[in-house]
């Protein structure tokens, strides 16, 4: 019993570490990770119906700084269904740098009815213009509740 059992897990450990010796990865394919392609799946994964791949997405495309990104990540903050995805979706606005999201995030700034996103957009876009002036400013308010408060 005791040769059976040694038998068989030194079968099994040979068939597993042969599958594993297999696997490669593809040299010949030289587009497979590309820019490109990363964009092309990122901006892809902001359309998908699962709220935590959009948030990543949208987060991945602003580290990226995607400009092909600038419209859905527009469409993100105007339609999100979430205050988070919204709020990513300013922040990688701003990280992107275009006057097109940056003007969105200001008008959320100050249009928006939803306190936590109006107070993120307001810091959002004061970041962004401050880089535009080469000036430092100081914060105006410390939390979101003291921003909603002051309005």
């Amino acid at each position: 019993m005791k040769a059976k059992l040694t038998i068989a897990i030194v079968v099994l450990a040979a068939l597993l570490f042969t599958n594993f010796s297999y696997a490669e990865v593809n040299k010949t394919d030289t587009k497979a990770n590309t820019y490109e392609v990363i964009e092309q799946n990122r901006l892809i994964g902001l359309a998908s119906d699962n709220e935590g791949l959009r948030i990543s997405c949208a987060f991945n495309l602003g580290e990226m700084k995607s400009e092909k990104a600038v419209i859905p990540l527009i469409k993100l903050l105007r339609d999100g269904t979430s205050e988070e995805e919204r709020i990513i979706a300013a922040l990688s606005l701003i990280k992107i740098g275009d006057p097109r999201g940056a003007f969105f995030v200001g008008r959320t700034a100050k249009y928006c009815d939803c306190d936590k996103l109006r107070y993120f957009c307001t810091k959002f876009y004061q970041s962004y213009l401050n880089a535009q002036s080469g000036e430092k400013q100081q914060e105006i308010f410390k939390t979101w509740e003291e921003y909603a408060i002051a309005e």
